[in-house]
Order: C-alpha cells, then sequence, then structure tokens
C-alpha cells in the first residue's frame, strides 16, 4: 500500500493500513492544490473500549494540521467533517487522546466539545511494535464528546 511507504514507523503504518483494509479505521486528508494541508484518521473499535468499542464510540488519532495553517480553521473544518460522517455511522460518542500540555490542541478540543476526560493514558494504542502490541509513551488525556 502507498501509505506504508510514506510513514515512518512500519509496523504502525502496517497496523493502520490493515485496519483500513478491513474498514475499521477512516482517513481523511486536507488538501489545497496539491499541498497536503492536514490529516486525521479515525478507528472504530479498538482493543480498549473506552477508546472506541465499535458500537457507540469512535476514537480520532493522527490529527496533523500543518505548521504554517493551523489556527485557520482548517482543523475544525477537518474535525466537523469527520464528526458528521460518525454521526451518520450512528457513533454517540467520539474520543480524542491529547497531551495536557499541548495548550493550542486542549483548546481547539474543548472548543470542539470535547469536554470530558475518561481517563489519562500512557500507552498509544494506535503506534505498535513489530507483535502489535501498544507503545508506550507520554501520559494524555483521552478526552470524549457527544456527538
Amino acid at each position: 500500500m502507498e501509505m506504508c511507504s510514506l510513514w515512518y514507523k512500519k509496523h504502525t503504518s502496517e497496523f493502520f493500513a490493515r485496519h483500513m483494509e478491513t474498514k475499521n479505521a477512516l482517513f481523511w486528508t486536507l488538501e489545497c492544490e496539491g499541498k497536503l494541508l492536514g490529516e486525521l484518521y479515525v478507528f472504530k473499535k479498538l482493543s480498549d473500549k473506552d477508546f472506541a468499542d465499535g458500537k457507540t464510540t469512535a476514537y480520532l488519532c493522527a490529527f496533523r494540521i500543518h505548521p504554517s495553517f493551523r489556527g485557520q480553521g482548517y482543523g475544525t473544518k477537518l474535525l466537523e467533517h469527520a464528526l458528521g460522517r460518525l454521526r451518520k455511522e450512528g457513533f454517540s460518542y467520539a474520543t480524542i487522546g491529547c497531551e495536557i500540555a499541548e495548550e493550542a490542541n486542549m483548546r481547539l478540543y474543548r472548543r470542539s466539545g470535547f469536554l470530558k476526560t475518561v481517563k489519562t493514558v500512557c500507552v498509544d494504542l494506535c503506534d505498535v511494535d513489530e507483535h502489535g502490541k501498544p507503545l508506550d509513551c507520554e501520559p494524555y488525556a483521552l478526552l470524549r464528546k457527544k456527538i
């Protein structure tokens, strides 16, 4: 898959690709004149049901906007588009992870309605080793909103 050649983490790339092929993951990009401005992935089901249970709750991750386009509403539009799709698919909640020290991201997520902190997490379910085991990471807040 072309995506695998673009990513720098082989096992994580394969994890994302496998979930996209089985339709458990969705992927959006935001482009302008052929230039990539941003991206966002959604997982419908993950091993920790607080993140995504496949029925009511989906997990948003790898949400990025190119630094030169931040603060212009592109992230909000991309996020709203993904949440609209999840609503159409029957999901009631969305979760997203954010390091508490990332103030700009926390402001965006809070402004977008991610007001409930579900828990603090130290494992990235979507960044895996060669055995598919999630990797440890810096602590972050798992946030949730009703959609």
